[in-house]
């Protein structure tokens, strides 16, 4: 994993300021987020220091992310004249909605995976890019490549990971097994603390 890395971005503005998810390009960036495994920190990078975050991109082989294919790799790319959507990637939720058919947020991955929450909710970013609080900003970030960052590296050990799901309301885990290697996915499911027991197999889909 020496030329892989981590990404997560955070935005200035809301889809809300611009007209709808159908105009996600128009989404400005705040901060980038990565955690880099050549150099073995995290990293941040703002509008002015894209040229660094360039510099870094064209030695990756790999972005990890989640949701990153629908979201971060294309509001970052009117930035830079790097072509991050040639650079291969491992959006771990594209992989989930491909096995799955639905989405699953990236803090129910981590709660039931790792016993791990998100620091806050998404919106929080952009309340601190307006009221110019870019350390919270960055931390908040940072706080969401670790975690994408666990949960990889726990699914590459252990090869599964795992988050709630529900039948008739009554909560159970779905435990999706993964090899992130070759992108293999296959989930069953089982019991949750005072839900209930469902086994499924769902074949994997690659």
């Amino acid at each position: 994993m020496a030329n892989h890395i981590v990404l997560d971005i955070e935005t200035q503005n809301l889809f809300s300021d611009v007209g709808g998810k159908e105009n996600l390009h128009k989404l400005l960036l705040s901060v980038a987020g990565v955690y880099s495994y050549a150099d073995k920190k995290f990293l941040t990078f703002t509008e002015k220091e894209l040229p660094a975050f360039e510099d870094l991109l064209r030695k990756t082989e790999l972005i990890i992310g989640f949701n990153t294919d629908g979201f971060d790799l294309p509001v970052l790319k009117k930035y830079l004249s790097v072509d991050i959507m040639k650079i291969p990637s491992l959006d771990i939720m594209t992989e989930i909605v491909n096995a799955m058919g639905h989405r699953v947020s990236l803090d129910d991955l981590c709660v039931n995976t790792l016993g791990k929450k998100k620091s806050a909710n998404g919106l929080i970013a952009v309340d601190y890019w307006r009221q110019g609080r870019m350390d919270e900003l960055k931390k908040y970030c940072l706080d969401d490549v670790r975690l994408t960052r666990d949960l990889y590296e726990y699914g590459l050990k252990n090869g599964e990971i795992k988050f709630t799901a529900r039948d008739a309301n009554l909560p159970y885990i779905k435990i999706l097994k993964v090899d992130f290697a070759s992108r293999r996915f296959s989930a069953r499911g089982g019991p949750a603390s005072g839900g209930k027991t469902k086994i499924l197999w769902t074949p994997s889909l690659f």
